[in-house]
């Protein structure tokens, strides 16, 4: 695990004592994603740089790694799962091995087999391989998106890859030299609260894809998919249903088998919900003195802590429950946003940054829940289509009969919002779980707003996969959801949040043997239509029967909460003042109408009861302020502690 900055040029003259100090300089960016190491080692064109947290560490595995007597140098940011079977596979076809870590298994893969070493790792992973002989550069993404990789293009014609963009902003002098802020990506931002990939905030630098390699040849990247998530969905003959729970059970238990490898503690997160529960209590298998952390907030309606403290004391396992206030969350925001890189409006981030920081006192692995929805159908909304299921059968006339009364309805009616969404297309009213801004409020907000760009455009050809492919809906917005809300959202802020902390969170629900088996369950096993008792209303059905063997009856069926984060309260109440005096503050009258932002502070103020949805536009734009202080005012300067933390091993 670490932070990884790699520089590329097809001119050797270009790599001079100069570029070694910049590298060494961005690398200070990536302090906290690898406070136990540092290295720098250069070539007549490259400069790789290297911040290490060590996790699986039994000889070192100094990086950058050399193979083949020094032909290649690697620079790896993850964990392998699967890296002692694949050390034995790669001994039996020939390999040399000198090390015991998993970084020389993805080099010594490379050698041997090429680019198809890739589909072979499971795990998270971003890696860059430079090859002197040839004098190219080969690099991945893991399949889902878990470890992140930034890249742009210098003045001087280089290349430069880091784990994160505020290290490439640095080798490129900062966010004017960066383009500047890209107008269709704060347009694409306000509407789904995170930017969508491949782009950044930043017109000249892009991420590497999620389940993508790349090469650099004489100068020139060039990426490749190689995963193309294939969702199979199986019938169950009636009366063998067990034996599909049987597999899933099985399965994630495998997975978490494989995630609790390291030589440190592994602790795991805990919420309200089965996810989360199940994978702690899969883990406790493995490590009886498991820790679990929680997070909540000083409210007497919020019951998150006590809710995962009942489910650790039925697991059996120690717990470290974390409560922050108002002001905390308010205080810790520039630092935040500072470590994401990217603005991501979900507040769910800050009480995760918050858990993180008192889960690396104890351990430096955690393990967690995210991915579980997308793969087992776990959204409310993914029931939307059945629910909707009249309509589709409706001709074409009756649904433009129904956009026009849900047009005539007075705002707020019940009623109105679910025959707009009957009268469109999945494809116009589907984009991801967060729906922050419609194009109208956008056209009152955003000054330029771009009325041509809409979310169609990150999504259709998504949804033109999901037609080829036959897809019903709810197969359809989980396709989709992967390649949006999961790897924009949930898996940014998860790793954002606790490398922030230099702790390594992994997720064993994203994993390609559950993906294998996850994508094969039948709909009715993920969103059962109607029925009665633990159907009625179910998500991810066959997830929860098969955690019957795992997670006790009290906690299967309890609804889940996750990180409620009671934002309207807070900007009506004990945060307005803090509100306003960003929006005051802020210089990005270019690019928001800040008056507009004023009279929804308001509305929210005076309100009996302060709407949510304005509470959310309200937070996207704040989070976009103080990201614009930092990232391009530069009056913003979160103080940055020096990452250290003593370890109970």
């Amino acid at each position: 695990m670490c932070g990884l900055l790699a520089y590329l040029s097809t001119d050797a003259a270009r790599v001079t004592d100069a570029t070694v100090s910049d590298v060494q300089g961005a690398l200070h960016c990536l302090h906290h994603r690898g406070p136990d190491d540092t290295k720098v080692w250069t070539d007549p064109n490259v400069v790789l740089g290297f911040n290490r947290l060590s996790i699986i560490d039994v000889d070192g595995s100094p990086q950058p790694l050399p193979y083949a007597d020094g032909r290649y140098r690697i620079l790896f940011n993850g964990e392998i799962y699967n890296y002692v079977e694949l050390r034995e596979e790669l001994a039996a076809a020939g390999a040399t091995l000198t090390t015991h870590g998993d970084t020389e298994t993805i080099v010594a893969g490379y050698h041997l087999w090429g680019e198809a070493i890739v589909p072979k790792l499971r795990g998270m992973f971003a890696f860059v391989i430079w090859d002197t002989h040839t004098r190219t550069a080969f690099g991945a993404r893991d399949p889902f998106g878990i470890k992140p990789l930034f890249t742009a293009r210098l003045a001087d014609g280089g290349l430069v890859f880091s784990s994160e963009k505020k290290a490439v902003l640095e080798m490129l002098g900062g966010s004017k030299a960066a383009g500047g802020v890209d107008p269709a990506s704060l347009q694409h931002y306000l509407t789904l609260q995170y930017v969508p990939e491949p782009a950044t905030l930043h017109r000249g630098i892009r991420r590497i894809e999620s389940g993508t390699t790349f090469t650099v040849v004489d100068g020139e990247l060039t990426t490749e998919r190689y995963f193309h998530p294939t969702f199979r969905p199986q019938p169950v003959p009636a009366g063998r249903e067990q034996e599909l729970y049987d597999r899933i059970a099985d399965t994630l238990d495998e997975s978490v088998a494989k995630h609790m490898r390291a030589d440190v503690t592994v602790g795991s997160f805990l919420s309200s919900g089965i996810d989360s529960t199940a994978i702690a209590a899969l883990a406790k298998r493995y490590n009886p003195k498991l820790m679990t952390f929680t997070v909540g907030f000083e409210r007497e309606s919020t019951s998150e802590v006590d809710i995962a403290a009942e489910s650790a004391a039925t697991l059996g396992v120690e717990h470290v429950p974390v409560v922050i206030t108002a002001e905390q969350f308010a205080a810790a925001i520039p630092e935040v946003v500072w470590y994401l890189d990217d603005p991501v409006a979900d507040p769910a981030l800050v009480p995760l940054y918050f858990v993180a920081r008192e889960a690396r006192k104890h351990v430096k692995v955690v393990l967690s829940g995210e991915g579980a929805d997308e793969l087992f159908g776990g959204y409310t909304i993914y029931r939307e289509p059945l629910s909707l299921a009249w309509a589709q059968r409706m001709p074409q006339a009756g649904r433009r009969a129904m956009a026009a009364l849900s047009r005539r309805l007075p705002d707020g009616l019940r009623g109105k919002d679910l025959l707009r969404r009957a009268s469109i297309p999945l494809e116009e009213r589907y984009y991801g779980n967060a729906r922050n801004f419609s194009p109208e409020e956008l056209a009152r907000l955003m000054r330029g707003h771009d009325t041509d760009l809409s979310h169609v455009t990150v999504t259709q050809d998504l949804y033109r996969h999901t037609r080829e492919a036959g897809y019903d809906d709810v197969t359809a917005m989980q396709y989709v959801d992967l390649f949006t809300w999961l790897r924009g959202d949930i898996l940014v802020k998860a790793d954002k949040m606790t490398m922030a902390n230099s702790l390594e969170l992994r997720v064993p629900f994203l994993d390609p043997e559950v993906f294998a088996l996850a994508s094969t369950i039948p709909l009715d096993q993920r969103v059962p239509r109607g029925g009665s008792g633990d159907t009625q209303g179910a998500t991810k059905y066959a997830l929860r029967r098969a955690m019957e063997q795992i997670v006790p009856p009290s906690i299967l069926h309890r609804r889940k909460l996750g990180f409620p984060v009671p934002t309207a309260d807070f900007l009506a109440g004990p945060l307005h003042e803090w509100a306003r005096d960003i929006v005051a503050d802020s210089q990005t009258d270019e690019w928001l109408d800040r008056a507009h932002v004023g009279d929804m502070l308001t509305a929210l103020r005076t309100a009996e009861v302060p709407s949510k949805r304005i509470a959310r536009q309200v937070w996207e734009v704040l989070v976009f302020m103080v990201w614009h202080g930092i990232f391009v005012e530069e009056r913003i300067r979160p103080e940055i502690p020096e990452t250290h933390y003593p370890v109970r091993l």
